[in-house]
């Protein structure tokens, strides 16, 4: 359906509140459910027809996933925040988008990201993860650390080193490595919360078909950008099914139960985070707007906001609950509050640290001169470093 097919952007509400009255009662299985919302066209609206979107613009996505919210079910925003298959379509091949964009879209297919390295701290340039060619496909080796979800993972969006004679930006490929072979070996990393959804990654010998390299070989880190820029926007509050947690609903009502609600620091804590909620929402909007435009993007900003309310709501619930907000007990009122508080701390360092992030709002988007860097123009394989060389 291009924008002709409707009048304006309210044609396309009642469109898919149309579609969800009638199909919503499928949404219990998951996956079927998937199928039926990407054939629709609803779970990726502003992408192309062809791959299985409806060519609409990124404004009737928001509308959309705003329906999908109201009745309840899960399946809409992926054209906005689905970084595997926004990576694809954005980078790959029509073979790597047709097999692909589908399965990661309706969950038939899961990934994780391999990108960092415990050598190259917070600089993904810096990466030592080498692929060879070799007579099947990229032969790889190296280590990966921080890696969510590699258990379950089919596939791994990997960042690795093709070119060791140029400067670090331009010697690193972007590859879709199947995570179940022999060479893979994911270990999980015990975290401060008792769960361990982060692992490192070991890679010895590990194939990865020479079609699955996405974009062009030793041009990885542009499209290393692109995937960075899809992870910002969904931790910045673009999340898949739902809405950014801009709602304060849940911690008036509690403020209520544990009187607290004439508090005045109590008050003045939820209205703040209302505000940055709303303020988030806004900058959203911005960047979309700027991309569009042609500007930059701001995405790093709603990430850094999205950062500062996670950790502030984590902390004015365990406020509010006093000391029962320190027990581990499910079937209690503070349920997750212990473990949603310590887990809030990985947030400055997910989806890069918030100290990455200022930088580039200031390189970007103030127009700020660039940090110096003194191993940016020589070749790879001539910066010192206290880590293996990997050759």
């Amino acid at each position: 359906m291009a924008m002709s097919d409707v009048e304006d952007l309210a044609g396309v509400r009642d469109e898919v509140r149309a579609w969800l009255a009638e199909h919503a009662a499928a949404a219990s299985e998951n996956l079927s459910w998937m199928e039926l919302v990407f054939d629709a066209g609803w779970a990726t609206p502003s992408w192309p027809q062809q791959w299985g979107g409806r060519g609409l613009p990124v404004e009737a996505t928001h509308i959309v996933r705003e329906e999908f919210t109201r009745a309840g079910v899960p399946g809409s925003g992926h054209d906005l925040s689905n970084i595997p298959a926004n990576t694809i379509l954005e980078w790959g091949s029509d073979e790597l988008k047709a097999t692909y964009l589908r399965p990661f879209v309706t969950g038939e297919l899961r990934s994780c990201l391999l990108y960092s390295e415990p050598s190259a701290g917070s600089d993904l340039a810096g990466v030592r993860t080498r692929a060879e060619r070799g007579l099947d496909g990229w032969i790889v080796n190296g280590q990966k650390v921080w890696t969510t979800q590699g258990r379950e993972a089919d596939y791994g969006l990997l960042v690795a080193r093709t070119n060791w004679d140029v400067p670090k930006h331009q010697g690193i490929s972007y590859l879709l490595c199947p995570m179940h072979q022999p060479g893979v070996d994911v270990r999980p990393i015990t975290q401060i919360t008792g769960g361990s959804s982060f692992n490192e990654v070991f890679l010895t010998d590990a194939l990865i078909p020479f079609e699955n390299l996405i974009g062009e070989e030793n041009n990885g880190w542009r499209v290393l950008a692109t995937a960075l820029g899809v992870e910002r926007v969904m931790l910045g509050g673009v999340i898949v099914g739902g809405q950014a947690s801009s709602s304060t609903a849940d911690l008036v009502a509690l403020a209520i139960a544990h009187g607290r609600e004439n508090d005045a620091l109590v008050r003045q804590s939820i209205a703040r985070l209302h505000a940055w909620g709303l303020m988030n929402r806004w900058n959203t909007m911005r960047a979309k707007a700027a991309k569009g435009a042609g500007g930059p993007s701001v995405s790093s900003i709603n990430k850094l906001s999205r950062v500062r309310i996670q950790k502030t709501r984590a902390e004015l619930v365990l406020s509010l609950l006093g000391e029962e907000g320190m027990l581990d007990d499910p079937a209690n009122e503070s349920g997750d509050a212990v473990y949603d508080y310590l887990g809030s701390m990985s947030a400055s360092f997910v989806g890069g640290t918030d100290q990455i992030q200022r930088n580039i709002i200031g390189e970007r988007v103030l127009g700020l001169p660039r940090e110096p860097e003194v191993d940016r123009d020589i070749p790879f394989r001539e910066v010192r470093t206290t880590a293996r060389s990997g050759r």
